[in-house]
């Protein structure tokens, strides 16, 4: 008899399914960013169903699917812990002119959330992008932005910077001390 698949398998399977073929903006397919974000997010918790919402975590902004068919595919548990990672991309409106208030936002919603569960699920999507912001600032330098909704790297930096704030309660893990060297590494020491 076959074994069922566990939470994570099935979360994997999904997001394979729901974002195949698409690419970042750095060109690699966008299936590694989730795929690197739960791997994040297993080096600091063995919580199945946390490291499956980091897998599916932008499947609601970036796909046609709902969070209705996240909650009946995988639950209520992993269904809040995605609506915490997903922005409200105002449709219709040109991303860059609502990037600032998304963030706020987002980040007012993460504080509010005062969940450790939401934290380590932010620090793997954060720390996935900072590591592929490194790698673009060394192949292209500040030019990379342009390539964004928001290309003002100062508005960049705030936004991370203040992510790390956030998430100071993980200072001790690995996952936020590189996060915070990546910071640095990318936008050079904060701006006060």
């Amino acid at each position: 008899m076959e074994k069922e698949m566990g939470i994570v398998e099935r979360a994997a399977e999904f997001c394979l399914r729901v974002h195949g073929g698409v690419r970042r903006k750095n060109g690699l397919p966008y299936i590694l960013h989730p795929m690197e974000t739960a791997v994040i997010i297993g080096t600091m918790t063995d919580d199945d169903e946390v490291i499956a919402a980091g897998l599916l975590h932008d499947v609601v902004e970036d796909t046609e699917c709902g969070l209705e068919e996240i909650r009946r595919e995988f639950g209520d548990r992993v269904t809040e812990l995605v609506l915490l990672e997903t922005e409200d991309k105002r449709k219709g409106t040109p991303k860059n002119e609502t990037w600032k208030i998304r963030k706020e936002e987002s980040l007012d919603i993460l504080r509010s959330s005062g969940s450790r569960d939401a934290y380590i699920l932010w620090m793997g999507d954060k720390l996935s992008n900072m590591r592929s912001f490194y790698n673009m600032k060394l192949k292209e330098g500040d030019s990379m932005w342009k390539r964004f909704n928001e290309s003002n790297p100062d508005m960049q930096a705030w936004y991370y910077y203040a992510v790390e704030d956030v998430l100071s309660d993980l200072r001790d893990t690995a996952a936020w001390k590189e996060y915070h060297l990546l910071c640095e590494l990318v936008f050079g020491k904060r701006k006060d």
